[in-house]
């Protein structure tokens, strides 16, 4: 690669890393940018997602605070990322990577319509158990059993995609939380950040033990010092923003997101 293209890629890992803590779905810059470069899809997967285990930690460092007082569902959802994780890896080493691609942009859109809808959702379910719509902790208030197991097996699913793609998981994310245990939309970004670095790291981990000569060291480390600073910026200001402009960055970058995926 060229001087030039290797400032692009630190420029779009720094792009990536700070969509990833305010919404999700970084990947969808840094990963078409690899493969524009002529980077095999699979290597500029592999790579990719080891660049940006960086930014993630740097996001969720980021909202930490609005982790709190959320371990009642994560001490399910963290188990369910990292299985669903290592057997989206696998689906990778083993599956044509059209598998996947074929669905991604019909997922999306569904997790966009999730994100939409989430305050009525969030409106009905409040009125059902009785708890403010604008409670920090109407996602504690919803954690039935049917839920927990919902909301398991959604994270499950969404951490086996994750493994094998990345590309919008933490849109993906954010739509079946906000159905599943509706609350605060910068709570739930917070733990998407934390569910998308386990996914992160358990496919980095991966990749560097069963194929660590199909990855690009060189693209993934300038990755991750972009999105180790992108991670940062995206935390500090993400979450300042209101729950309605944050669901409207949301879709906007879902929806370019989507076009990408479809153009590349």
């Amino acid at each position: 690669m060229s001087a030039w293209e290797l400032v692009v890629v630190a420029l779009a890992g720094v792009a990536a890393g700070a969509i990833n803590a305010v919404v999700g779905s970084g990947t969808l810059i840094t990963f078409p940018t690899l493969v524009a470069f002529g980077i095999p899809p699979v290597s500029a997967t592999m790579s990719n997602a080891i660049g940006l285990v960086a930014g993630g930690v740097s996001g969720t460092w980021g909202y930490r605070r609005e982790l709190s007082g959320q371990w009642p569902q994560l001490k399910w959802q963290i188990p369910a990322s990292f299985l669903g994780a290592l057997l989206g890896c696998f689906l990778l080493m083993h599956l044509p990577e059209k598998v996947f691609e074929s669905v991604v942009p019909v997922l999306l859109v569904g997790a966009l319509i999730l994100v939409v809808a989430q305050p009525a959702i969030g409106r009905w379910a409040a009125a059902r158990v009785g708890v403010a719509e604008d409670s920090p902790r109407l996602d504690a208030a919803l954690l039935t059993p049917g839920r927990i197991v919902a909301l398991a097996v959604a994270t499950f699913a969404v951490g086996v995609y994750g493994g094998y793609f990345t590309a919008a998981q933490g849109i993906l994310l954010v739509g079946v939380m906000g159905v599943i245990v509706p609350g605060d939309l910068q709570r739930m970004n917070a733990a998407k950040n934390l569910l998308s670095l386990i996914v992160n790291v358990v496919a980095a981990l991966t990749y560097t033990f069963v194929a660590v000569d199909r990855i690009n060291w060189v693209v993934a480390g300038l990755i991750a010092i972009g999105s180790l600073a992108g991670g940062v910026v995206g935390a500090r200001y993400g979450r300042r923003l209101t729950p309605t402009v944050l669901r409207a960055v949301i879709v906007v970058v879902g929806l370019i997101g989507l076009w990408r995926l479809m153009t590349t």
